[in-house]
């Protein structure tokens, strides 16, 4: 399997795991790490509450050493506030930093961040420019295909990218407006890649080791970013570094629902708050049963979890049923495991 290199770092594997709000924090990053990424990237940081040295701002960025080397994803407008944010991510020890020009959601548009930058080429150049002059780590930018479907907005500002002294881009080949609906149109990676001499990561609809494989192949991409497919099902990562070296591996079930049990205590243990900590994991555990049988009933208590004692409870008596007779046999019989 070839390794991958970012400005100075060198990747053990050309595998990215997405930077998602509300997902990619410390515990998460944490498992996926272990299960092979690459590389892993925080939540978005906001520059302004960098700026302003705000608590919660900080926690996001909160690491160890088991998960380096971590990029720091930053969103903002102002060039100045932005490269002041970045020396101070670099400060903290992040090996390299992420500029979201992808993120579309409306109360980060608003501000005039992610995809609005995508919409102000002049602007993000500076933007750039200002944050490659602040620090000496790795700098990459993560961007859709624009706003329209003609990917020519990716092919603009990954150039200006390029020419700023940017190291690598990540292209999501859905417009601003789609967000994650349809389908994502790998030609646009293609037409990207084709155009750079700097690394270009793809990104979207990777659901499989076969789909990571395939994006490699047909776009010519230096290395494949994970997203969603990977929120309940972080050994995607390990699988697809086993096809890159020529190899199938499929999981056991008992090793899938230990991860998802260590994801859980490492989750209360992170929060610190019990409540808060399983109300946001209610959604994460109906992730990770996705498409076993009985899932919907396990999705349906999991939305009234509270307590560590419960979660742990709903998992094991889940697990256990999952070992009876004609749910066993669908479990396998799905082939999506390799035995229990």
């Amino acid at each position: 399997m070839k390794r991958f290199t970012i400005g100075q770092i060198e990747l053990e594997s050309p595998t990215i795991m997405a930077p998602l709000a509300g997902v990619t924090n410390l515990p998460f990053r944490l498992m996926v790490k272990e299960m092979g990424a690459g590389l892993v990237v925080s939540e978005m940081v906001s520059a302004n509450g960098m700026i302003y040295e705000s608590d919660k701002t900080y926690r996001l960025m909160e690491s160890r050493p088991e998960e380096k080397p971590l990029s720091v994803q930053l969103f903002g407008s102002d060039p100045a506030n932005m490269a002041e944010a970045a020396r101070r991510v670099e400060a903290t020890g992040a090996e390299m930093i992420d500029i979201n020009c992808g993120c579309s959601v409306k109360k980060v548009l608003k501000t005039g961040s992610g995809s609005a930058l995508m919409d102000k080429p002049a602007l993000a150049e500076e933007i750039f420019k200002a944050v490659r002059k602040a620090i000496s780590i790795p700098l990459t930018v993560k961007m859709r295909s624009g706003w329209d479907a003609s990917g020519d907005g990716a092919m603009l500002l990954a150039r200006i990218a390029q020419d700023a002294g940017v190291d690598a881009v990540a292209v999501h080949p859905r417009t601003a407006t789609q967000a994650f609906r349809g389908h994502a149109d790998w030609s646009i990676i293609k037409r990207v890649k084709s155009a750079l001499t700097i690394p270009v990561i793809g990104n979207g609809d990777i659901l499989t080791p076969e789909d990571a494989l395939r994006m490699l192949d047909t776009t010519g991409c230096d290395a494949v970013m994970i997203g969603r497919a990977a929120i309940g099902d972080p050994a995607l990562f390990k699988r697809i570094n086993a096809l890159l070296s020529g190899d199938i591996v499929k999981p056991r079930l008992v090793d899938h629902f230990a991860m998802m049990e260590r994801y859980f205590t490492d989750s209360l243990d992170y929060f610190t708050d019990e409540f808060i900590a399983c109300k946001t994991m209610r959604s994460r555990l109906g992730w990770f049963v996705k498409g076993l049988p009985g899932c919907s009933a396990f999705r349906k208590e999991a939305i009234t979890l509270s307590t560590r004692v419960e979660g742990l409870a709903l998992i094991h008596a889940y697990k256990e049923k999952l070992c009876e007779g004609e749910m066993n046999e669908k479990v396998m019989a799905s082939g999506r495991f390799a035995d229990f």
